[in-house]
């Protein structure tokens, strides 16, 4: 992809339309638009959507198996891949997360970079939520192989709480892509005998124009709070989540869903009425309709709110997200005591 030609200007030109789509993404438009995208099955909803709105349609994204944790399974990569030569569709691109949006998972990047250089494919990481964590020399470890993405998501507004919103895209191509592709050279807006360098005229590079300045607001931060600020702010968070994991242990009435291994914190909180009644052939659905009910409680009383959601076979379990630098021990023992006293009557 580094070494990708230069692209020229569609003018309404189907022709230069398909070309433009073979040369930047390798992508095949035939009569009809053929499969070409795969994704994690744990993967954000946004990479479906996008597909839509590309035109390319849901159908074209491959889902790919992931493991117990939410993470790829790189073996299942290569099989959807065959699978889609085989019926003639040309994939193009691999979309692996880094930090899923429930479980907190990272996909194995080293082994899913090895399947798309094999293959050829655009491979971009959804970092949205987990790139924050690069800032951390004790737990980057977890983005090993990012480094081989030729496209990589990330949103400061997430983990390190930069004000809403922030969001960058990482490309390894240096040859302004985003304005090859994206470019209209609008005169009226984009002159190009400026007094200044009109390469700092970024919007016409970007597909909305008019936008707010992002990274002035991760500037400000990354200012204030130092390199070494921000890298305390992920590690602090680490280890507030690590502290209500072991205070969940300790609790009758809240099980773990799995060990995290991000700030994603998962559990299911068991009322006294169902404890001890795993067996009972209605255990899972009563508990699945625990989460629900406390929710709306928390939410009344105005003490707390935290988010719940099933996911795959699992019914309705608590998600919090230890990510405020606000946060303290205390906060989250009152969080714990606090669905104790809301749900001892469930």
């Amino acid at each position: 992809m580094a070494d990708s030609k230069p692209l020229f200007s569609l003018d309404g030109n189907p022709v230069a339309a398909e070309a433009l789509l073979r040369d930047v993404f390798g992508l095949v438009v035939d009569e009809v638009i053929r499969k070409g995208t795969s994704a994690s099955e744990k993967c954000h909803y946004s990479i479906k959507k996008g597909a839509a709105f590309l035109g390319l349609g849901t159908d074209s994204v491959r889902v790919v198996k992931a493991d117990e944790r939410g993470k790829m399974i790189p073996e299942d990569l290569e099989r959807q891949i065959s699978l889609a030569e085989a019926e003639g569709a040309v994939p193009f691109l691999v979309s692996a997360t880094s930090g899923t949006t429930v479980l907190g998972a990272f996909d194995p990047l080293e082994a899913i970079a090895d399947v798309c250089q094999r293959h050829g494919l655009w491979m971009h990481v959804d970092a949205a939520w987990g790139g924050s964590v690069l800032l951390s020399q004790t737990h980057r470890h977890l983005l090993d192989g990012i480094q081989r993405a030729d496209s990589v998501a990330w949103n400061p507004h997430k983990l390190l709480t930069t004000g809403l919103q922030c969001s960058a895209l990482l490309l390894q191509d240096t040859s302004n892509l985003l304005k090859r592709c994206h470019g209209s050279q609008a005169s009226y807006l984009f002159q190009q005998d400026k007094f200044y360098d009109v390469t700092l005229d970024t919007g016409d590079k970007v597909v909305q124009c008019g936008r707010r300045v992002d990274c002035l607001k991760l500037w400000l931060m990354w200012k204030a709070q130092g390199g070494q600020g921000l890298e305390r702010r992920v590690d602090q968070d680490f280890a507030l989540a690590r502290y209500l994991v072991e205070e969940i242990k300790k609790r009758e009435g809240f099980v773990l869903v799995m060990e995290p291994e991000f700030v994603n914190v998962c559990f299911w909180f068991v009322p006294p009425s169902l404890r001890g009644k795993q067996e009972s052939p209605d255990y899972s659905e009563r508990l699945a309709k625990v989460a629900p009910i406390l929710k709306e409680r928390m939410v009344k009383e105005g003490s707390m709110m935290i988010g719940y959601q099933p996911h795959g076979t699992r019914g309705n379990f608590f998600r919090v997200v230890v990510a405020n630098p606000a946060l303290t021990r205390a906060d989250m023992d009152f969080l714990l005591n606090e669905l104790e006293r809301l749900g001892q009557d469930l």
